[in-house]
């Protein structure tokens, strides 16, 4: 007599997603589509320099936001239907999804506009140099989280990196110098997040706000009691940018892949040496081992305490890069909180770009896309409040990390202390 044993799936279905992909296609809709001006939205693609001469693409408000939103039904619907069956849209069909929704917003703006022409690689290159630092930040949370510490610190680290490389800069007069003292400032931030939460075992996200707010008070009370008396300590020189001959002259491309500053060229570096550490070499496999399982990769001989610890100060210094962007390249001296909670920003990044250093990178960029365009469309002319465009790079923020990306999950073992038994 033979036994048979019956087993039920569970099919957790998760809402979020469709809910929320619904919302903006009836968005799209009933302000892109239904109320679409009646004027076409020119797009520059080429400025004075480039080598190549590429004609303007005019767009005629009406017609493509109508397609436009046809091609966000359809990925709602999708959304619905893998809902439906028990599973989630795929990460490359969000980022279509935002990418449609931009471009379509876009173009409802352009098209309202005052001044209905933009250039678009001077929009696409001023999204680039805000995005830096983000993707510096998010690269320090990719480094300390896939080792199982929690960096809520960034904002910290950021900070303390621009304000470290203004007075060393301003003292030595040499931005290289600069350079050097804000990753040293970054790391000790992170030491200090490293020995509380892994060797003390204090919460990490507590550890993280507290060092946030020791970092801002510190250097707030500097810049007030010694910058703010002696400008000398606080006019660093500057990175210039580097031409690739030729290559900097192409169009749309040329300026944002060929023109950076040496902290640019450092940025794409660290993506991509970051995504091969981690998921090609051995010392990857023992980072993601120690936050998934780190009692399994203990067994095996790994030192998960020393694993973290090494994480936790390289993700530091590359945030102190991040934060030497501040004060080195797009502003001319150091001031009060000049962060502005990026640091947070760049821990939304990390989320949503699904704790890879490539999406990440561009999540990184939607967020300082987002940021640009305020600047952009208020010298447009927009029918769009300020106050709202002021608003957007948060708004974006928000809504990337509770929608879009619907229940990520993040290392199993992150936040977690170790002790060995």
């Amino acid at each position: 007599m033979s036994a048979t044993a019956s087993t039920q799936t569970v099919v957790v279905r998760h809402w979020s997603t469709p809910i929320l992909l619904t919302v903006f296609t009836l968005v799209s809709l009933g302000l892109f589509a239904l109320r679409a001006p009646a004027e076409t939205a020119v797009f520059r693609l080429a400025q004075s320099g480039d080598i190549v001469t590429l004609p303007d693409v005019p767009v005629t408000a009406g017609p493509a936001a109508w397609a436009l939103t046809l091609v966000l039904a359809a990925i709602t619907a999708a959304a619905w239907l893998l809902t439906l069956r028990g599973r989630r849209l795929p990460g490359w069909a969000a980022g279509l999804f935002a990418l449609v929704f931009v471009v379509a917003f876009l173009v409802w703006v352009v098209a309202s506009a005052d001044n209905t022409s933009v250039l678009l690689p001077g929009l696409i290159a001023g999204s680039f140099a805000l995005a830096v630092p983000l993707i510096f930040g998010s690269m320090a949370g990719i480094l300390s989280e896939r080792s199982g510490v929690v960096n809520i610190a960034i904002e910290g680290q950021l900070l303390a990196g621009a304000f470290l490389a203004a007075v060393v800069g301003s003292v030595t007069g040499s931005p290289w110098a600069g350079l050097l003292a804000a990753v040293v400032a970054g790391a000790l931030v992170s030491w200090l997040l490293a020995a509380f939460s892994i060797k003390y075992l204090v919460n990490q996200v507590i550890v993280g706000v507290v060092l946030n707010v020791l970092v801002a008070g510190l250097t707030s009370f500097l810049f007030s009691t010694v910058l703010s008396n002696d400008s000398s300590l606080n006019s660093p020189p500057h990175f210039a940018p580097i031409r690739i001959p030729v290559l900097a002259d192409l169009p749309v491309v040329g300026q944002i892949l060929f023109g950076q500053t040496i902290l640019g060229y450092a940025m794409y570096a660290i993506v991509i040496l970051l995504w091969f550490a981690l998921f090609r070499t051995r010392w990857g496999l023992r980072v993601r081992a120690v936050s998934e399982h780190p009692k399994a990769a203990d067994t095996v001989g790994i030192d998960v305490n020393r694993t973290r610890y090494v994480s936790v100060i390289l993700g530091g210094a590359v945030a102190g890069m991040g934060g030497a962007f501040f004060t080195l390249v797009s502003a001319s001296s150091f001031s009060k909180e000049m962060t502005a909670g990026q640091g947070f920003i760049a821990l939304a990044a990390v989320i949503f770009g699904r704790w890879n250093p490539i999406g990440a990178f561009f999540a990184a960029l939607l967020f300082g896309f987002a940021t640009n365009m305020q600047y952009v469309f208020a010298i447009l002319g927009t029918p769009v409040p300020s106050q709202f465009m002021a608003m957007l790079p948060y708004l974006v923020t928000v809504f990337a990390v509770a929608g879009l990306v619907g229940r990520s999950r993040g290392p199993a073992a992150a936040g977690v202390p170790y002790v060995k038994e």
